[in-house]
């Protein structure tokens, strides 16, 4: 990875999903923006705030699909992530940055 780039694996095509009180929404649905969480495979050497492991959260519509080994992972730059949840952050707090 070069510069500021970062390489996430998305976690679950999209698909039906499940409101909080149960109701099913078909993957056809028409929905507003919405934002999509991804795992962090691998950085680049100038990324500040995230690193492997990391869960981050991006716009799925500004995006650059690659396929590497016939599996398929999305490309950004580290300003396009909107929010970062890290397991390495201490005092049990959240540890998620928005």
């Amino acid at each position: 990875m070069l510069h500021d780039r970062v390489l996430v694996s998305l976690e679950g095509e999209p698909g039906e999903r499940r409101s909080g009180s149960g109701i099913v929404i078909p993957a056809t649905a028409s929905m507003g923006k919405r934002l999509s969480w991804a795992s962090v495979v691998a950085v680049g050497p100038n990324c500040r705030q995230v690193e492997v492991g990391d869960r981050v959260l991006f716009d799925a519509e500004d995006r650059a699909e690659v396929e590497l080994h016939s599996k398929d992972y999305v490309l950004l730059r580290e300003k396009d992530i909107h929010a970062v949840a890290a397991t390495r952050v201490e005092d049990g707090q959240t540890g998620l940055y928005l």
